[in-house]
């Protein structure tokens, strides 16, 4: 939240958690705590959605559902900082976390989850400042939408569009 547009996903989440969602969902904002993400999935979950900036040079506020096990999706995360330590909470990308995961589960028979889907936004400045720059606040309603969409579908819930239909950009 102190670097402007990578406050995305915690205001997407809080924007989230005023709907109704279906029962099993739990929503809960990690923030920099994606060592303690990685440890609880270890609890068991069947499908994992990360809401987070994800620059992949679109326009500013452009959505993404990024499939994770799906090749043809592309990366999850920027570049890692030069020399950054790998386990330092405030470097967790969402592809670090998951290969933390990868390690954790390795070493404790554990298994991911079936399923893990990236709901990003291109974020226009990820400058030390706090707010959402105009195109990446006006995506978060967007990015409501999308994930209760996916939420539903992936619950059997047929409120909303079938999941196929998401996976194109917003």
């Amino acid at each position: 939240m102190f670097l402007g547009d990578d406050g995305f996903g915690g205001e997407a989440v809080r924007a989230l958690s005023a709907h109704p969602l279906p029962d099993g969902v739990e929503v809960t904002d990690f923030g920099v705590r994606g060592v303690h993400l990685a440890y609880q999935l270890l609890d068991g979950y069947d499908t994992l959605v990360l809401v987070d900036a994800t620059a992949r040079g679109g326009e500013p506020g452009t959505l993404y559902l990024i499939d994770v096990d799906d090749p043809g999706t592309g990366t999850v995360a920027g570049p890692a900082e030069p020399g950054g330590a790998a386990l330092d909470g405030h470097q967790m990308s969402p592809d670090a976390v998951l290969a933390l995961l990868g390690t954790l589960c390795a070493g404790t028979g554990s298994r991911p989850p079936r399923r893990t889907y990236v709901v990003g936004c291109e974020p226009a400045c990820v400058e030390e400042g706090i707010g959402l720059s105009r195109p990446v606040a006006e995506a978060v309603p967007r990015a409501v939408g999308m994930l209760r969409d996916l939420l539903w579908d992936d619950t059997g819930g047929t409120d909303h569009r079938p999941l196929h239909e998401l996976r194109r950009s917003s």
